[in-house]
């Protein structure tokens, strides 16, 4: 089965949603109206509508780290994690969590960063060395 996963969820400002998603993260813009844009958020769809963005907090316990929930996320093959880390970095983006390693050596071993959109939607960016190990334990 071939599937892609739909999200949608609120921003306050559709320039400001396509200055980030677009500009910054890359995504390519799909449909819109005056109220809402979709995304092709690395191969999913995200409907980005405008309201009031979500309430979110640190509540998620991974290894020692307190991380948003909830939050969007996607998993990249880890060279496509690193050239997106590097462009982030390189924009002076402000992370929730920086890129880094996590669970080295582990089964599951990845790794991640956190960032917010400018709405407060918290994102979560994995690398994988293989998209085949995502759900090895």
């Amino acid at each position: 089965m071939r599937s892609i996963f739909h999200l949608a969820f609120n921003v306050s400002d559709l320039d400001q949603a396509r200055a980030f998603y677009g500009g910054l993260l890359g995504c390519r813009e799909g449909r819109s109206t005056a109220s809402w844009v979709d995304f092709d958020f690395f191969g999913h769809q995200i409907s980005l509508h405008l309201g009031e963005p979500f309430a979110t907090a640190n509540t998620g316990h991974v290894g020692d780290k307190r991380v948003p929930m909830p939050h969007l996320g996607v998993i990249l093959e880890l060279p496509d994690w690193q050239a997106l880390a590097d462009k982030l970095q390189a924009a002076d983006v402000e992370f929730v969590l920086p890129p880094q390693l996590r669970f080295a050596g582990q089964p599951g071993e990845q790794w991640t960063m956190f960032l917010l959109d400018p709405f407060g939607n918290p994102i979560e960016i994995k690398g994988f060395r293989s998209l085949e190990t995502v759900y090895t334990s």
